[in-house]
């Protein structure tokens, strides 16, 4: 996680005064770990910090806040109706747009009290530096670093059919997804388009797929079955973190078939994966959709834990 500098400006620019609320540490069992926050105004709120109490009482405590800047511990105990047995320190600042001026560094680093930046602050700092590499969220000695959230999987969506938008309805929340939509025509896509959901219209989409990052994953779905094979002829000819076909397994064999006539060998053509998602869900748009996410979430977390051991 990270902080959202575009999602608070949104909020700043729709509803005004906005208190973003973050779990700055933790301290045993959680619901959520550091730099989760959610974003609350008079009237709503958007994000989760977790906790079912804790967030009603946070909120509520935010849309009540009268300093720039509070600080609270909570014990996730009986006094919040919980058994989670740890304890959460949250802060809570106020923005306006008079304050979003600050947030333009890399990182976003401030005392929760005033106070000049203690030695392990400017040693974490130095060491994010020279090994290039974003601290995590994190409470230091009352100062509050976090890293500014950039979505790190690109995803690219080809078609923007019944399955296309139930993949981005599902998709689209997931923070470190980046979502690039793509179709034949402006008319295809539905009136109302997620936040952070880039949809580009290409009456040949296969010929956007140089553009597409070498990092991403696609999801190929459109109404056309001819499409279809030209986006995997393609992705074949492109590096790619994951690409995904729906269709079933006669598709797929036949699709295999023309692939190959087409030049490609046999072990590059079985890095397409045929059909996405989880069958045993079912065909409904939607079921296909959260057997797909499913599917991505696995293999982010499969590349997560590959890093972790090289580092």
């Amino acid at each position: 996680m990270g902080f959202d500098v575009a999602a608070l400006r949104e909020a700043v620019g729709e509803h005004g005064r906005v208190v973003r609320v973050v779990i700055a540490a933790i301290r045993g069992s959680s619901p959520r770990e550091p730099g989760t926050a959610m974003l609350v105004w008079g009237t709503g709120q958007s994000g989760t910090i977790g906790g079912g109490t804790l967030e009603f009482e946070a909120a509520e405590a935010a849309r009540l806040q009268a300093v720039p800047k509070a600080f609270s511990t909570h014990a996730l105990g009986p006094d919040l109706g919980q058994c989670c047995g740890g304890a959460v320190t949250l802060l809570s600042e106020v923005y306006e747009a008079a304050d979003l001026g600050v947030l333009d560094a890399e990182l976003i680093i401030r005392p929760v009290t005033p106070a000049p930046a203690p030695m392990a602050v400017k040693r974490i700092l130095a060491h994010a530096r020279s090994q290039g590499i974003q601290p995590e969220p994190q409470l230091v000695d009352g100062w509050m670093i976090e890293p500014v959230h950039k979505p790190s999987s690109p995803v690219w969506i080809w078609g923007a059919g019944h399955v296309g938008r139930a993949l981005v309805d599902v998709l689209a929340p997931i923070p470190d997804l980046e979502i690039t939509w793509a179709d034949t025509a402006p008319d295809r896509f539905p009136a109302e388009i997620p936040p952070k959901v880039t949809t580009v219209p290409a009456s040949n989409p296969a010929l956007l797929v140089p553009h597409a990052p070498e990092n991403a994953a696609h999801l190929v779905l459109t109404y056309s079955h001819a499409l279809d094979l030209a986006l995997c002829h393609a992705l074949l000819g492109r590096g790619f973190a994951f690409a995904g076909l729906i269709g079933s397994r006669t598709k797929w064999a036949r699709f295999r078939s023309r692939l190959a006539a087409l030049g490609h060998s046999p072990e590059r053509i079985s890095r397409i994966t045929c059909p996405i998602g989880d069958p045993q869900l079912g065909k409904h748009p939607q079921m296909i959709a959260v057997g797909v996410a499913a599917q991505l979430l696995r293999l982010s977390a499969k590349e997560e834990l590959r890093k972790d051991r090289r580092a």
